[in-house]
């Protein structure tokens, strides 16, 4: 038999959780960022669920090729744009619209010999600063990229450093409307956190009037709340975005321990028994993506019921106190189910969200870490 360790995809969920980038951006068109192989979760195994997105955002050419393997036919935005000027070509091959952020890549276009002009998007760097022209530079790149034969719609974008927080998205805002004022084509500024909370926001009209058109318009970009993770945890949870998890993934115990008082647990002794009691050796390590600097007391369910981490972290293995089932009168042992994270056959939910803020990361990490010799299954319920 396989080890019993399994990441079940929920297609049920993808659905769920596309639905409600839509319900919050109802006027816009929605991306599904598929990047980092779908979060972690497969961009083959999410695309049926994830169809009835307008497009599919993603990295790197690898990733275009593998959603045009699937018979879509729809629009394909590459979020860093091109890497080398062969890039191009393959661009033009697969219809794939991209990213434009620097003069390197407008240069590049310039100088491709193309039959189909390409559809770009031109990046605005309005304080984030990573990708994107300066507002001093922006309309001289716009201007040079329209004058371009090889370019055919240019649209226009920015990304949000501070969504998700206290600082909010204005001063960001701000800066995108002076430097896009008048311009012509399409905008998308909103990521996860910018549809969950800022999606009703006022946006001004390309010629600085009042208007009726919200931030979200004209595509938002849904990602980590496609996957049913809250963007701006732990002040707000999946459960509050009414999302939910698009992933679980899920061991079983492959051995009990009980221990007195003064026991230790694993390696470095990090655990310490301060009373008789039973604890559960985990199918689950660090080489299979779950992270080792996951401290005593990091949340798992087990049979359910919600119990900890204790000792630290091994290769293969975790270990948890079976506390909480023993007094409740669970007779568990090897062949329990565990959760680490998701959906138990119980119902109970352990949100990613949690177990990530434990460990001190984030959600995007662990389930993208997943690693590749964990078996995965799909699941609709």
């Amino acid at each position: 038999m396989p080890r019993p360790i399994l990441a079940t995809v929920h297609s049920d969920a993808l659905r769920h959780n596309l639905q409600r980038a839509r319900d919050c951006a109802p006027d816009a068109r929605v991306w599904a960022v598929v990047k980092a192989n779908a979060y972690g979760h497969g961009i083959e195994r999410c695309f049926e669920a994830l169809r009835s997105a307008d497009g599919f955002a993603l990295l790197d050419l690898d990733e275009a090729e593998r959603i045009r393997a699937l018979d879509w036919r729809g629009p394909v935005l590459l979020l860093e744009g091109v890497f080398e000027p062969r890039d191009l070509e393959l661009c033009s091959r697969l219809h794939v619209w991209h990213t434009v952020h620097c003069t390197e890549q407008i240069d590049w276009l310039a100088a491709h010999k193309t039959q189909v002009p390409h559809r770009v998007f031109l990046k605005l760097n309005s304080g984030m600063n990573r990708l994107g022209f300066k507002p001093g530079a922006f309309r001289a790149a716009w201007a040079r990229l329209n004058a371009l034969p090889q370019v055919d719609e240019i649209s226009l974008m920015t990304h949000f450093s501070d969504a998700d927080g206290q600082r909010g998205i204005s001063h960001q805002l701000s800066v995108f409307e002076a430097a896009t004022a008048d311009l012509p084509g399409e905008r998308t500024l909103c990521n996860s956190a910018a549809i969950l909370r800022h999606a009703a926001v006022p946006l001004h009209s390309r010629a600085g009037e009042a208007a009726t058109e919200v931030l979200a318009s004209d595509w938002v970009r849904s990602g980590i709340a496609t996957y049913g993770s809250a963007p701006d945890h732990p002040g707000r949870t999946a459960a509050d975005w009414a999302l939910q998890p698009a992933m679980t993934l899920s061991s079983r115990l492959i051995g009990v321990q009980d221990l007195e008082a003064g026991d230790t647990v694993g390696y470095g002794s990090a655990f310490t028994a301060d009373r008789p009691m039973r604890v559960g050796v985990v199918a689950c390590g660090y080489a299979d993506g779950y992270p080792r600097h996951a401290p005593n007391g990091t949340p798992v369910l087990v049979n359910g019921v919600r119990t900890r981490v204790v000792g630290r972290v091994s290769m293969d293995m975790i270990t948890v106190d079976l506390s909480p089932l023993d007094e409740a009168g669970h007779a568990i042992g090897v062949g329990a189910e565990v959760v680490l994270w998701g959906r138990s056959a119980s119902g109970a939910v352990l949100p990613v969200d949690e177990v990530a803020h434990a460990a001190g990361t984030i959600s995007y990490e662990l389930l993208c870490a997943v690693a590749q010799r964990v078996p995965f299954a799909a699941g609709e319920g």
